[in-house]
């Protein structure tokens, strides 16, 4: 049994290192390409921004209810799910990497292509990224077993992240665009193949269970059965979409979590798609060599992985409330101290920007664990038979998912206000170059400031502060 769960684990971890490979490449390069090689304009990059804000949030929730309640197995599977998911996740991934025509006689076309890029590539992303989510909760129900894919999943992560890094190094990034494009179709096929491989050989508890749901033609039947305490408990599948949303939204905990989950997803994505336009306005060439930049960008990917493994003794003694809070009042004091050093201090600013890069993915690593209590929280609450745990990640990523459109649309603007373009264009003038420099300073110092301010304010009242006594039971890839 014990070969069984840790081959199990291996499967599982295979498809967390696929994702990580192509996500990684896709968050850190997709508005530079566009930006600085296709030069879409600010109009047509808000347009496809704000479409892909609205598609971006409603695929949650549409594909969470679709995967719950479909009557087709190759829907309903999640094993099915990764298998078929696969290429096409892949195929979508390479969408951003290829231009389409002659952008400069066709502007409107690089617009074009970054919306249908986006939208291509986040319906596969949310299709595959919830068949994870559902997959460590349906292996095992054992607590043991659940660490185990912990720790499986966290060492494949790093492994996946060090594709931005490799990309560095193998191809010096988008400056030789010929190679950068040979390195992504070959991480898209590694990535293929290994979620493949999790598609085919993964197992859960619930495979009988889904295909005897399949074979059910009419529509679900609330369970007839007790809990514990003798109250009947109820068949979730039965009840509306909006009666589950509404159940869930109304929740206090739920409410403060989305909140700051919204800002942390803000500010990550900001770092994740400008550390490289910042890190290279902000950190001369004479001051940072080729190889430390390189260095600074692919670690930024990697160091969020191995802060998790080394956090998570901490998490386990004091509770992923305390930690979380601590995170926000340290990105404060960074911001300040870094403000007030000036941005002529490079070897601080690179370690604040490399520190910004790094911290917020790591304790978004740990909003796992208030999504589970939450989870236990509504299936307690309202005696499901079984846990809400798509629907409410579902739901989470609705109200969260915006943030990773306004983030680049706002920063953006920002840039263009400040001369950004004539950067682009080569006709910068020495005054413009300060102004963008001084602006990119104070953006990168304001953003975890404000946020982090905010994130305290937020959290506080959260009241589910004690779980760290037991295991969380739900966890989101």
């Amino acid at each position: 049994m014990d070969r069984y769960l840790h081959s199990n684990a291996v499967v599982y971890a295979s498809l967390i290192l696929g994702f990580k490979m192509m996500t990684s490449i896709f968050s850190f390069y997709y508005v530079k390409i566009f930006l600085d090689h296709y030069h879409v304009s600010q109009a047509w990059f808000d347009v496809a921004q704000v479409i892909y804000l609205f598609w971006n949030a409603i695929n949650d929730p549409l594909f969470a209810y679709w995967q719950d309640n479909s009557k087709l197995e190759i829907f309903r599977s999640r094993r099915l799910n990764v298998l078929y998911g696969a290429p096409l996740f892949a195929l979508s991934f390479l969408l951003a990497w290829f231009p389409w025509g002659d952008y400069a006689s066709h502007p409107w076309l690089a617009g074009v292509h970054l919306l249908v890029a986006l939208s291509c590539y986040d319906a596969m992303f949310t299709f595959i990224g919830l068949a994870s989510c559902a997959l460590f909760a349906e292996i095992s129900d054992k607590h043991e077993d659940r660490l185990r894919l912990t720790r499986y999943t966290q060492v494949a992560s790093i492994f996946g992240s060090s594709s931005v890094f490799f990309s560095q190094v193998l191809c010096d990034g988008l400056n030789n665009m010929a190679s950068f494009q040979m390195f992504v179709v070959v991480i898209a096929l590694i990535s293929c193949w290994a979620m493949y491989y999790t598609g085919t050989h993964v197992r859960t508890m619930y495979d009988n269970d889904v295909l005897d749901a399949v074979d059910i033609e009419s529509p679900s039947i609330p369970f007839k059965g007790n809990d514990s305490s003798g109250k009947k408990k109820l068949d979730s599948s039965s009840l509306s979409s909006f009666t589950q949303f509404k159940q869930i939204a109304q929740q206090k905990n739920f409410i403060i979590f989305v909140t700051i989950n919204f800002m942390q997803i803000f500010q990550s994505i900001y770092m994740s798609n400008f550390l490289s336009i910042f890190g290279d306005e902000l950190l001369p060439q004479h001051v940072m060599s080729p190889f430390y930049r390189k260095f600074l960008y692919g670690s930024a990917f990697i160091i969020p992985q191995i802060l998790v493994l080394c956090l998570s003794p901490v998490v386990g003694r004091k509770g992923y409330y305390c930690v979380i809070l601590w995170s926000f009042y340290f990105k404060v004091f960074c911001a300040v101290v870094v403000f007030m050093a000036g941005r002529h201090q490079y070897m601080l600013l690179s370690l604040f920007m490399l520190i910004e890069a790094s911290l917020p993915n790591t304790i978004f690593a740990f909003f796992n664990l208030p999504v589970s209590d939450i989870i236990d929280a509504d299936q307690e609450r309202h005696k499901r038979r079984l846990p809400l745990s798509s629907s409410v990640f579902a739901y989470n990523a609705l109200f969260t998912k915006p943030a990773q459109s306004l983030a680049p649309m706002m920063i953006v603007a920002i840039l263009d206000r400040n001369h950004y373009q004539e950067k682009v264009s080569g006709d910068m003038t020495t005054i413009q170059h300060q102004e963008l420099s001084s602006a990119m300073f104070t953006v990168a110092c304001a953003i975890p400031f404000v946020i982090g301010l905010l994130q305290i304010l937020v959290w506080r009242p959260y009241s589910i502060r004690d779980s760290h006594i037991t295991i969380a039971k739900h966890v989101e890839s």
